[in-house]
Order: C-alpha cells, then structure tokens, then sequence
C-alpha cells in the first residue's frame, strides 16, 4: 500500500510568538556606542597619555631618572578612582542617553580647554626648571629659588591654573555633565588648601621677597587670592 507523505507542522505564527522571538534575539544584542562617544573616549585616552607622559619627561629631565619616582606621573588612588569615574559616567550616558554626547561644540570647548591647559602647565614647568617639582618643599634646599619671570610675571600658580583647565576640560570633552562640575569643585577645594600650604613654606623661605611677589601677582586660580 503506497503511503502518502504527510505535510509538515506549520509553525505558530501568533502576536505572542512572534514577540517572544523578537525579545529573545534583540535582547542578544549590544547597543553600539555612538560614534561621537567612541571619538571622545579616544580623544579623553590620548590626553591622558600625553599629559601623564610628559610630566614624567620633564621631572626626569630637570631632576634625573634617579630621583623621579611614580609621584611624578601624577596618579594616585583618588585621580585614578575620579578619572574611572569619569569614563563610567561617558560609558552610561552614551549608551542610555546617547544625544548628550551629540553637542560637538560643548566637546570641541573641552578640547581647546585641554589643550590651552596643556600648554599653561608646561610652560610653567619649563620656565620653574629645577624650581618646579610635584611635591611641596617643606625644607629649603640650594637649587630652590623663587620664579617670578616668564609666565609667573602673570600669575603665583600657572602649573595649578593648567592642571585645573586641563581636568575640567577633559570632562567638557567628554560632555560629561556631573564629572565636570565635580572636578571643577573638587580641584578647586583642593588648590584652595593647598596653595595656603605651599606658599607657607615659601614665606618661610623668601621671607619679604615672596610677601611683595603675593601681594602684586594673583594666584592665577579664580576665587583665590
């Protein structure tokens, strides 16, 4: 007896099926980081390597690869745990609010203040020399001097007015709304401490000479004296 062969099952085609394929394969998938994200993650990384860098050149130029140390990298466990913030905040946002990273005139203001910041802070480097170092001095050694020529004809503290354009503007860069009025509070509280504490030293130092230097040239930073 010839038998006929029976059609095969037709798959359900119901809303709720075709849902549930739906969700299952879309829920496979990763959304893609906008490509202005991506451009801003690799402009914020190349800044971070230059900047770092070329800290550790300078202080090994001026003082010898014997006496430099990871201090003068700048990293520490607060720069290191602010600046992951940072690229977790960039990350979220891209993903979930990718329209905020869309505003390529805020990122492009970042990437001048970057850059100007950069060049404030070598610039102040290059012209202290030997003078210049990342720790504060607490004892006066024979190569310390007070530098009031080049840049700081202008302004007390133009390494700190660099840094401090440099890290708020690698936020701008990132169109990073809460890092960047983070960073600028916090480094801002931070100079506001430190530079009183600095020039303590450099009173103790220069005596009249740094009294008269304070008193006619502003600390560069805004709001501090």
């Amino acid at each position: 007896m010839r038998h006929l062969p029976l059609p095969a099952p037709r798959q359900a085609s119901t809303p709720t099926a075709q849902a549930l394929t739906h969700s299952a394969s879309s829920g496979l998938q990763i959304p893609a980081l906008p490509m202005a994200a991506r451009a801003q993650s690799w402009q914020f990384a190349a800044a971070l390597v230059f900047f770092h860098g070329s800290e550790y050149v300078l202080a090994a130029a001026f003082h010898g690869h014997r006496n430099v140390t990871a201090t003068s990298l700048l990293i520490s466990k607060q720069y290191v745990l602010a600046m992951s913030f940072a690229m977790l905040e960039h990350l979220t946002e891209g993903f979930l609010f990718p329209e905020l990273k869309g505003y390529q005139f805020v990122s492009n203001i970042g990437l001048l203040m970057v850059l100007v910041g950069e060049i404030i802070r070598k610039i102040a480097v290059i012209t202290a020399g030997r003078a210049f170092t990342h720790v504060i001095r607490i004892h006066y050694e024979d190569q310390h001097q007070l530098i009031t020529h080049g840049v700081y004809r202008f302004m007390r503290h133009p390494g700190y007015l660099g840094f401090l354009m440099w890290a708020v503007g690698t936020q701008l860069m990132l169109c990073n709304p809460i890092s960047t009025v983070a960073f600028a509070l916090v480094l801002w509280r931070f100079f506001a401490k430190r530079i009183p504490y600095e020039e303590f030293f450099l009173r103790q130092f220069f005596g009249a000479q740094y009294e008269e230097y304070a008193q006619n040239v502003h600390s560069g930073l805004p709001f501090i004296k």
